[in-house]
């Protein structure tokens, strides 16, 4: 179901508050989602920018020119849907702003819960909202690209810099966690086994923190791979994972449709539970299905999981063995052996 933050976006050019692109123009897509409609008149060539693995098949499958970053500049208009993560909305808004020529218009939606009304406020102390608008549960607003607007673009990026966590691990507004090691995936790496060899694949990596963690441990390693959803995060993990054992490889790929090809000794994984914005634990009882499937006979899982997830039942069906090592806080860390 598409998000009402969708239909806030375009309502002002249904509603006749902006003017339509028409044929020959160029309009950018920040943030773009499946599930949206062009107003009847909508002429603009469009370029959508989503890193999200699922999303970005969703819409390339739909037709439309979709890119894992913005690119080119220049663009006759801009869309930016909000989001719920603050640092990224606005180093979105000031991409969309430095891409958009002079003169210029950036529009900017989000729903009542991704925090529309403070990033509202955020942006009218530092640069004219031509308008806003209510609409389906959320606000859009629209801004004019000048110098004043640069400038905000600059003030927008100076606020949410690249992150160094431990003064090891780049990371940047947006991912899972950036500002700090997660305590799931702490927990997990803090039962690593001594014995890790052979081919390993961190499912669902971020940033890169476990599977960092692998190749500073193991002693015999043949492969390491990483598969991930999220491209940005995915690209961090480039220069936060290195090993002189082996040369990483990296995936781009979304674990619940796209199968893994390769077989490994080992997975580590700290699988998401949301599909969307909603919890479901289906979500990590694929995932472990998709590990399963992934290993050798004989392979080995080891996973955490928030301890109030129902994924005994999964893990019984889909390995000969599985075992509940640590119940800390919130967490259950589970092993099991194909």
């Amino acid at each position: 179901m598409s998000r009402d933050a969708l239909k806030t976006l375009f309502y002002p050019f249904e509603a006749e508050a902006l003017s339509l692109p028409g044929k020959g123009t160029r309009a950018l897509f920040l943030g773009a989602e499946p599930g949206f409609r062009l107003p009847e008149g909508f002429g603009a060539e469009l370029t959508l920018v989503q890193g999200f693995r699922p999303h970005f098949v969703s819409l390339q499958s739909a037709g439309h020119h979709v890119v894992q970053r913005a690119e080119g500049e220049g663009y006759d208009l801009a869309l930016v849907l909000a989001g719920r993560h603050r640092g990224l909305n606005e180093l979105r808004i000031a991409d969309a702003i430095e891409r958009t020529g002079e003169g210029g218009t950036i529009v900017i939606a989000g729903g009542k819960e991704d925090g529309i009304a403070s990033l509202r406020k955020r942006l009218g102390g530092l640069i004219e909202i031509v308008d806003h608008l209510p609409k389906y549960h959320g606000t859009v607003l629209w801004l004019r690209r000048d110098e004043v607007a640069l400038a905000a673009a600059a003030a927008l990026r100076a606020d949410n810099p690249e992150t160094l966590v431990e003064d090891r691990f780049r990371t940047a507004p947006g991912m899972f966690s950036f500002d700090r090691v997660d305590t799931g995936s702490r927990l997990l790496v803090e039962h690593l086994p001594d014995d890790i060899k052979g081919k390993v694949a961190d499912f669902c990596s971020g940033w890169g923190y476990v599977a960092a963690e692998v190749a500073a441990r193991a002693k015999e390693l043949k492969a390491l791979e990483l598969f991930e959803a999220d491209f940005d995060a995915l690209e961090a993990s480039r220069s936060n994972v290195r090993t002189a054992l082996v040369e990483p490889r990296f995936h781009w790929q979304d674990l619940l449709k796209e199968p893994v090809e390769r077989r490994f000794d080992m997975v580590v994984m700290n699988p998401p539970f949301h599909q969307d914005r909603e919890g479901d634990p289906e979500v990590g009882q694929r995932l472990i299905r998709a590990a399963s499937a992934a290993l050798k006979p004989g392979g080995r899982l080891l996973m955490v999981a928030n301890r109030h997830l129902p994924y005994q039942p999964v893990l019984a069906a889909s390995f000969a063995w599985h075992q509940e090592l640590a119940l800390d806080g919130g967490f259950r860390i589970w092993a099991a052996r194909r």
